[in-house]
């Protein structure tokens, strides 16, 4: 398929042209020696945004959430997360495999929870439970078709995660496209939470990496876990060049993967083989066919026309909009998906 209208992820992105300027133009060194000027100038901008002192760049978000939680917990003790969250869903079993935690899954509302499910899931100080050691938000939350969080509730969290002595983590892989929407800023999130893993290749449109922040003893511990979990790179300001280049021009523009998400989703409401598509608060698009059944031929109508998009689940699918969709390519789409209603996608 020649140029296919690729709607799968925000991670499919191709460096624009003053992103790849930035990158053939970066100074470079030897991170594992802490001598990469890029990488030193990304850590340093990231800590900065979010008034934490320090921040190490990893090859994706998977692995900040990793090393996250292996510093924070150790063998034995229990992580609260929602039900959706991607720490449990799509990071390979790692909490277990890598630092030997239990996980206790709360049914939030599309993957945010209270600070009320929070206390209730709190063990007892007995030796028959895990100790809670860790509670993580991801904001947005895949899963939950790009929720976004209230700061409100968020802070109520915190609060109690400080009066039980619990760490709290976020998993921020589109935290800008959060902060878009609310208008809050990077400062009050780095206040709520001891460490924050930022995706740069998701909406932000770097072609790699993600950066974990925190406070110095955080960050070098996080840097030792990088270390053995394989992630400690070389000349890898090239790559950081990116980031930084995305973190300067790229978070404004989020507002119209937005725009363009919504718009996606009134067209999909009028449409005789949608059943539900769930609230569209950012980038992502979520929705369900009449047919559960239906939807692997579904997705090679549209991709017989030129379009990606992924299954998610029994009858569901997801799409999300990007810096490779414009408005040409967002018409095109909408056109194909009105015609579709002229024929049968039921297998």
């Amino acid at each position: 398929m020649k140029n296919p209208i690729d709607l799968r992820s925000d991670t499919v992105t191709h460096p624009t042209p003053g992103m790849l300027e930035a990158m053939m133009n970066a100074q470079v060194g030897d991170d594992v020696f802490g001598d990469d000027p890029t990488v030193n100038a990304l850590e340093e901008k990231a800590a900065a945004l979010f008034g934490k002192e320090a921040a190490v760049y990893c090859p994706s978000g998977t692995m900040t959430n990793q090393i996250a939680i292996r510093v924070h917990t150790s063998p034995g003790d229990e992580v609260i997360c929602d039900a959706l969250s991607h720490i449990y869903h799509y990071e390979g079993g790692g909490m277990m495999a890598n630092s030997g935690v239990s996980v206790r899954l709360v049914n939030g509302d599309r993957g945010r929870f209270t600070v009320n499910d929070v206390l209730n899931n709190i063990n007892p100080d007995d030796v028959h439970h895990p100790r809670t050691r860790l509670v993580v938000i991801e904001n947005t939350c895949n899963k939950g078709g790009g929720s976004v969080w209230h700061i409100e509730e968020i802070r109520r969290i915190y609060l109690a995660c400080r009066h039980h002595g619990l760490k709290l983590h976020l998993d921020g892989a589109r935290l800008f496209n959060a902060l878009t929407e609310t208008g809050e800023k990077p400062l009050q999130y780095g206040e709520l939470f001891d460490s924050v893993s930022l995706c740069l290749s998701k909406g932000l449109g770097a072609p790699v990496g993600s950066m974990l922040i925190g406070d110095m003893a955080f960050i070098k511990q996080a840097r030792r876990m990088r270390k053995l979990f394989g992630g400690a790179m070389r000349q890898s300001g090239f790559l950081a060049a990116a980031g930084i280049y995305a973190l300067d021009h790229h978070i404004r523009r989020l507002k119209e993967d937005h725009r363009r998400a919504t718009a996606l989703a009134q067209t999909l409401s009028g449409l005789p083989y949608v059943k539900e598509i769930l609230p569209v608060e950012s980038n992502i698009v979520v929705f369900a066919l009449q047919d559960q059944n239906s939807a692997d031929t579904f997705m090679e109508h549209l991709r017989q026309n030129g379009i990606l998009v992924l299954g998610f689940g029994p009858g569901k699918i997801r799409v999300i909009t990007h810096l490779d969709i414009g408005d040409e390519e967002l018409e095109k789409v909408m056109k194909v998906l009105s015609n579709l209603s002229g024929i049968a996608i039921t297998e």
